[in-house]
Formats: C-alpha cells, sequence, structure tokens
C-alpha cells in the first residue's frame, strides 16, 4: 500500500474525505486550547505566589539576621 507523504492527500488512508475544519482548528485552537491555556495559567500563578512567600521569609530572615547583628 503507498503511504502519502502529503496530509492533503491521504492515499491509502481508507475512510474518504477529510472533516472539514474551521479556522480555529485548522490554527490549532481547537475547543481544549482554552482549558489548557487556564491551566497553565494556575500553574503560573501558584508558581508565583510560590516565589513570593519564599523571597518575603528570605527578606524576613535577612532583616532578623540584620537587627541580631546590630544588638551584638
Amino acid at each position: 500500500m503507498t503511504v502519502s507523504k502529503n496530509i492533503n492527500n491521504p492515499v491509502g488512508q481508507g475512510g474518504g474525505q477529510r472533516k472539514k475544519q474551521s479556522r480555529a482548528e485548522r490554527a490549532n485552537n481547537g475547543p481544549y486550547r482554552n482549558l489548557d491555556r487556564q491551566g497553565a495559567a494556575d500553574q503560573k500563578a501558584e508558581l508565583v505566589r510560590k516565589m513570593r512567600e519564599k523571597a518575603a521569609a528570605a527578606a524576613e530572615a535577612a532583616k532578623q539576621s540584620d537587627d541580631d547583628s546590630a544588638q551584638s
């Protein structure tokens, strides 16, 4: 069986014509993309929150050590 190298010419693939895709689907903008983007935004927000907490803790520790060295 012949294998096609062109996606628009599915030789030997069976099944007849290809599904008509909307412009958004052709641009990889299908129905699940918004969910993927929302999940990525949630992960980023969580990462930023954790980084800010670490930075605040480090700043607090530095302030604490400055206070200790100033008192001695």
